[in-house]
Order: C-alpha cells, then structure tokens, then sequence
C-alpha cells in the first residue's frame, strides 16, 4: 500500500483542484493520500468525493501555520472536526494575518521595481481561500520577474528577503491541544527543514511528545537530506514519536516534490487512524 500524507491543492497553493490531486494520486499509485491544505478544510469535500469516485482513499487533513519564537513551524493535522469551532476560530485568524500582509509586500515588491498587475494576482491565487507568498510568486513569475517559485522565494519572498513581511501564526503547543480537541492526530512538518531547524531541537521534540503529546514528525520529505532523516528516525524512536512521509505536493508549484515521492508506512497509518477513532476524530 502507498500512502502520501501532505499534499495542497488549489484552495491553498497548489495548482491542482482537489479532485485533480486524487487523481493524480491515483496515476502516481498511492492507494491513500492526504489533502492537507495550508488553514483551511475548504477542499475536503471535492476531494473525498473525488477519492470515493476514484477508489483512492482521502485522509481529511489540513496544515496549520504556527511559531516557535517567530520562526515558521507548520503543523499537520489528521481526522480533525472540520466544524469544530475553536480550530475554525484559529484557522480564520491565521488566514486573515495572510491577507493583511499582503498589500504591505506588494508596495515593497514595488518599490523594488517588480508592480504586479492586481488581475494577474486574481488570476493565479483562482480559488484559494486566502492569498499567500506562493501566489506572489507565481504573479512574479507570470509578469517575468523570475523564473520560477524557487528564484522567486530565494531572491525575494523568504523569511529573510527583502519582500518578507511577518503574520499572524498561532503558537505551537496551543495549535497541538486545537487539533487534539478537534478529534485529530498532530503531526510536524518537515521540522528539520532550513526554517525551523533551529527552533525544533531533540529536546524540545521530547518535550513536546512527552508535555503536549505531539503524535508524530514527518521524517521522509524533501526538505530532508539522507542523514537528516536518519536522526529524524531516532529521534522518533527515542521518543515515542509516529515517522511519516510525504510529498508536501503542490502541483506545479514545486516540481520536485511529485506525489509518492515519500510515503508513510501502513502500520504509521494504522496507528493514526486508530488514534483518531479514540479521539473521536474522522
């Protein structure tokens, strides 16, 4: 069994429409994949249906933008209420510190020399629910000022490029006791990844397995090299904690990380799902 636990679609800042994304997890040969967009359950019904139509298996999920001591931390979350009102509440207030920041980089992008037409914007955000720094990207990319997401983050849209402007996310460990209340499974994202490296040492991994009862850590992802994922395994092990692996798949919007490209094992799987009943979750 194949099974991809992050993948984006469209209503945040993949390319893909949800039901696009199950079927290309079906062409990529994963029986199970997870809709995790980023602040949002919005394409959760598109997809599940997708996968009910598909005979793909959809895992309802989402990825919450958080912070530890002002760096980056994203979080995902598995079987998650999607109606419950204090995740919607938190999921709301991070999406509108998403918007608010970006009339403040577009004025920076354009004293840089870099105006992006407003339609141009409309254009490649399409159905996302709040507009974020890849869609920034991809209307610099269109109006070629760069090549791609890649130069465009590099150069510019980075947490420490000209062009950055700071938001609202919500604290890490309240974030964790959200998802839990909602019924779901908490698992970091790519937490050795060059953003949030720094925040997320083993210690503080045990201690928020062993104090907030963190579930898991995305092991296998991209972002992580041979012996990174190595000490991520240990790690795991040493704490108790659930190994993942996925794609973190966006469509176009990041060519080298194509569904399947990491999976997640079926007993991980088995052990998420059965939290989840015991939670009460979906």
């Amino acid at each position: 069994m194949r099974i991809d636990l992050h993948a984006h679609s469209a209503i945040s800042d993949g390319t893909d429409t949800p039901a696009e994304l199950v079927a290309e997890a079906l062409r990529a040969g994963l029986d199970v994949v997870a809709l995790t967009d980023h602040d949002t359950f919005d394409g959760l019904p598109e997809a599940l249906a997708a996968g009910e139509s598909l005979g793909v298996r959809v895992v309802p999920g989402v990825e919450l933008s958080t912070e530890v001591a002002g760096r980056s931390v994203h979080l995902l979350g598995y079987g998650c209420h999607t109606d419950d009102p204090a995740l919607l509440t938190e999921l709301a207030l991070i999406r509108r510190g998403r918007d608010g920041r970006i009339p403040a980089m577009l004025a920076i992008l354009a004293e840089l020399g870099m105006p992006l037409d407003p339609a141009v914007l409309a254009r490649v955000s399409g159905s996302a629910t709040s507009i974020g720094r890849p869609h920034l990207a991809d209307a610099l990319v269109v109006q070629g000022y760069v090549a791609d997401r890649t130069e465009a983050f590099d150069r510019l849209l980075a947490d420490d490029g000209p062009a950055f402007v700071p938001r609202y996310a919500a604290p890490l460990e309240p974030a964790i006791r959200l998802i839990h209340a909602a019924g779901g499974v908490a698992v970091l994202a790519h937490p050795w990844g060059r953003v949030s490296r720094e925040v997320l040492p083993e210690h503080y991994l045990g201690a928020l397995a062993r104090d907030h009862g963190l579930d898991g850590i995305e092991v296998d992802h991209n972002d992580h090299d041979r012996a990174t994922r190595a000490s991520l395994r240990e790690v795991a092990r040493r704490h108790g904690l659930l190994a993942t692996g996925s794609s973190d798949y966006h469509g176009t919007g990041k060519r080298d990380h194509g569904l399947g490209v990491n999976t997640t094992s079926q007993q991980v799987l088995a052990e998420i799902d059965a939290r989840i009943a015991r939670r009460g979750g979906h």
